[in-house]
């Protein structure tokens, strides 16, 4: 007789997913994490990631914001504020909005996971 309990489920769903699941390797501003990611999901995370860095670059460079963890603060909020107001009226593909702001979601906290013990 096979085990169909929902705990045996349960743990082939992790299972399963775990096969599914891979890590990779993002840089920001010259510091490299690792992120957990789906398959599906990773040209989606790396152009995330590739566009966070070019944002984060920016606003370091011009030399207004001190500190790694502000600075993705500020640069989070000022894609939010891109994103929420649009200079055309092109129509917010928001699906692809939602995917982007998820895969920048875990970079970020990929990036300020080692922080989270300091306070």
């Amino acid at each position: 007789m096979g085990n169909n309990s929902p705990t045996s489920a349960a743990t082939q769903a992790a299972k399963d997913a775990a096969t599914n699941a891979a890590t990779l390797e993002v840089t920001l501003i010259d510091r490299t994490y690792k992120v957990a990611c789906a398959e599906a999901d990773r040209e989606r995370i790396l152009d995330a990631a590739a566009y966070l860095d070019r944002k984060m670059q920016t606003l370091r460079d011009a030399g207004q914001i001190q500190g790694q963890e502000r600075l993705a603060v500020m640069v989070a909020l000022d894609i939010a504020f891109e994103m929420l107001n649009p200079k055309s009226a092109e129509a917010i593909d928001r699906v692809a909005l939602k995917r982007r702001i998820i895969g920048m979601q875990s970079v970020l906290d990929e990036a300020l996971a080692p922080q989270a013990g300091l306070f």
